[in-house]
């Protein structure tokens, strides 16, 4: 069996039940309820007023551009049916694969909501036309009664559904003969481009009151499920419908403006009653479109529900959503759900105000899997081959398209259903979702990364300079406060890598592997974003050494090493042997020097000691001014100290240096220290032994090296935690700080 989707919360694995297919053909699963949903009831009750408002041009060229944009739809649709196996849910399935899970249950539960909402709207339709007909009857008993029925239908069977549609459609066709063979009820002249009627709409308000009349294609996608062979129905069924759907909408806009004049065809709903042969065969219609509405909405609804309660995208306690019945695998529990939906909305009975919201969510639908094929078509992986190919400028224009027409029909739902919509992903992406399938969001990444990659190769380092810090950290448990260091500058913006040296000969790459998404685990859980590597070597500073001479690609190698302090003499020479090495390479060298019973203290007071904004002293201020600008270091005051020899250097200091301190911005307070013929190891130990973190600056390695940094463990031995900095990229410092804009708390 295979397993489609896992949760990482839990680790368990939810099999997908496979479908048992009806075995729907191509124009009965597709087509059928795809051409009903079009042939709706605009088309009865509000084709006249179109026409009596923008002439019969306008109305042809409102037909062509709402065609246009559900026929660059269904190529989209046509393209990704043909490259994947699609299974039940529709539009939902097709998304979730494509743009992942979070967009698709972002773009699905409203896909849900709006079919389900939708079978109130027209069986509250059908029965206000049925209660104008037979006024001693309840409208809302009707609608009741009626949305029982049409659930009972189709859980039945679906083909039995699908086989009453063909009735429904029959009483359309001839409701159409009827109007075809009818006559004219008065002399008119056919007014080809607008109209003399005064107080009419404007084409952007009647092309948004249409195009609802066109977005029926997906009635018959959503029955994916069921199909025989999706990947053939579906782009057939669907071009199929839309054919016959613009053939039939650009002949009636000629019947209508040749029988009546633009005010009778404004100010009567049922016009097409009073200019047919039968004029009783036009409430057929208008009934048969409103139930072939219902049905198909009945019977697509359950299935993306089916399909969205077996991926978990809903909550734990509705899976039993994704439970099917009989040997079709019926979505029957989701049925009876989506029913009583359907007749809450009946009962509560106006259901204009959130009728546009509906169709939001509709459009929403279309444009997100245009924008799913244009995004394949623009990547070109190798695992995307559709049979159907077309080029992503069409999928795009059809995602503009449909983004256009949203504003056009209502600004205000469109921006409710953003809302809503965008409130989904950010739910799915919290609970950490994680799919077996692939999706195109990785190579959408990809992309971008390489066109970032290109560019900042020609780039040179400027006042964007942020540190990118390659933590060699050993045991990442045991030497947290390295890593705790690094996030702390980085703010989950620069580049943090963790690395890890394993020097067993006997370590298998099932146990690197394995080590090393345990790290990155653990950077998770302490919400540190980062990438974690485990590197094998046979001595650990020569791993060191190789790794960080090999590691990055263009110009984002780690600019800044931080590796925690060495108090082994065993190891003493080959540690600063190592040191030596990574300055050489110019890399920015930190040592943290811990204080194992005070750690990082409180975190409220860092002292710098500092010798100038060359050398290491713009990189001391600039990494103490990224860690203040932290959550966990935001409330720390930072002390600029300096010591002299006299008072007269004291105060040419404190003036120097506090228009220095002005003009950087950083928020450091200045302290100058005078020696009284103290050694600075007494002022250092006097003067800082209360703060929680201290920055110094080291010297640059030499051949004395080993000795000199002897020396520098015994002058901070007893000190609070002690981070040790050593400045070696080409790069100005304190040019850096002076153009700082990009260091201000963001």
């Amino acid at each position: 069996m295979n397993i489609f989707f896992s949760k990482k919360k839990n680790g368990n694995d939810s099999p997908v039940i496979p479908s048992v297919k009806d075995g729907l053909g191509t124009f009965g699963g597709v087509f059928t309820p795809s051409i009903l949903t079009i042939l709706g009831v605009i088309m009865y009750l509000r084709f006249g007023w179109v026409v009596g408002n923008v002439g019969l041009i306008g109305t042809l060229v409102i037909v062509t551009l709402s065609v246009s944009i559900t026929f660059l739809t269904a190529l989209s649709v046509a393209s990704i049916a043909t490259d994947q196996q699609v299974r039940a849910g529709g539009a939902y399935y097709m998304i979730s694969r494509s743009l992942g899970v979070e967009a698709g249950g972002a773009i699905g539960i409203p896909l849900f909501i709006a079919l389900a909402l939708s079978i109130a709207l027209y069986t509250v339709g059908f029965a206000e036309s049925v209660v104008s007909v037979f006024p001693e009857l309840d409208f809302k008993t009707v609608g009741v009664i009626t949305t029982i029925l049409v659930a009972v239908l189709a859980m039945t069977s679906a083909k039995v559904a699908i086989r009453a549609q063909y009735f429904i459609m029959f009483g359309i066709g001839l409701s159409l003969i009827s109007l075809i063979f009818g006559s004219p009820i008065e002399e008119t002249n056919i007014e080809m481009w607008s109209t003399s009627v005064e107080n009419k709409e404007s084409f952007w308000v009647v092309f948004a009151v249409f195009f609802p009349a066109v977005t029926g294609i997906m009635a018959g996608v959503n029955m994916s499920g069921d199909l025989k062979n999706p990947s053939k129905s579906i782009p057939k069924g669907t071009f199929a419908a839309i054919g016959v759907g613009y053939l039939i909408y650009m002949v009636l806009p000629i019947i209508l403006a040749s029988r009546a004049d633009a005010e009778t065809l404004i100010a009567e709903p049922l016009i097409m009653r009073k200019i047919s042969y039968w004029g009783d065969a036009i409430l057929i219609g208008v009934w048969g479109a409103t139930l072939s509405s219902a049905v198909g909405s009945i019977l697509g609804a359950p299935r993306v529900l089916q399909a969205l309660a077996r991926d978990r995208v809903l909550p734990q306690w509705l899976s039993w959503l994704g439970i099917g019945s009989a040997n079709d695998d019926s979505p029957r529990y989701g049925t009876l759900f989506t029913m009583g939906i359907a007749l809450i909305a009946v009962y509560l009975g106006n259901l204009n105000i959130i009728a546009p919201i509906l169709t939001m969510f509709f459009l929403t639908t279309y444009g997100v899997l245009n924008a799913a094929a244009g995004i394949e078509g623009i990547l070109d992986s190798p695992s995307f081959r559709p049979a159907f190919k077309i080029h992503w400028i069409f999928s795009l224009l059809g995602t503009l398209g449909c983004i256009a027409v949203m504003f056009l029909i209502n600004g205000l739902a469109t921006g409710f259903a953003f809302i809503f919509i965008a409130i989904i992903f950010v739910w799915l992406q919290s609970r950490e979702m994680k799919t077996a399938w692939g999706d195109v969001r990785r190579g959408v990444w990809m992309a971008l990364v390489r066109i970032g990659l290109l560019h900042l190769s020609t780039e040179k380092a400027s006042k964007t300079w942020r540190p990118n810090p390659l933590v060699l950290s050993g045991a990442p448990t045991k030497r947290w406060h390295l890593i705790d260091f690094a996030s702390s500058i980085t703010h989950n913006r620069g580049i943090l890598t963790v690395a890890t040296v394993l020097t067993s000969k006997h370590t298998t790459i099932e146990r690197r592997i394995q080590m090393q998404q345990n790290i990155q685990d653990f950077l998770t859980k302490k919400s540190s974003r980062g990438f974690a590597r485990v590197i094998e070597a046979d001595e650990t500073f020569k791993g060191a050494e190789d790794f960080v001479k090999a590691y990055g690609l263009a110009s984002l190698e780690p600019n800044t090493i931080i590796l925690g302090d060495s108090q082994n003499l065993e190891y003493r020479k080959r540690y600063c042997d190592m040191i030596t090495k990574f300055y050489k390479l110019n890399r920015n060298i930190i040592i943290i020097r811990e204080n194992k019973k005070q750690h990082f203290g409180i975190r409220e007071k860092i002292d710098i000691w500092w010798g100038g904004l060359k050398g290491n002293g713009g990189l001391l201020m600039i990494l103490a001014y990224l860690l203040k600008s932290s959550r966990l270091w935001y409330d720390a005051q930072v002390t600029l100290k300096i010591m002299v020899d006299n008072e007269k250097a004291a105060a040419d200091a404190r003036q120097n240096l506090s228009l220095v301190i002005k003009k950087l911005r950083t928020g450091s307070k200045l302290e100058v220290i005078v020696s009284n013929d103290r050694s600075f190891e007494e002022v250092l130990q006097q003067s800082s032994a209360q703060a929680d973190l201290i920055f110094m600056g080291m010297a640059n390695p030499d051949e004395n090296f080993e000795s000199y940094y002897s020396n520098l463990q015994k002058r901070l031995k007893g000190l609070p935690t002690t981070v040790l900095v050593l400045a070696a990229e080409e790069i100005s410092f304190g040019e850096v700080l002076m153009q700082q804009d990009v260091f201000r708390k963001d």
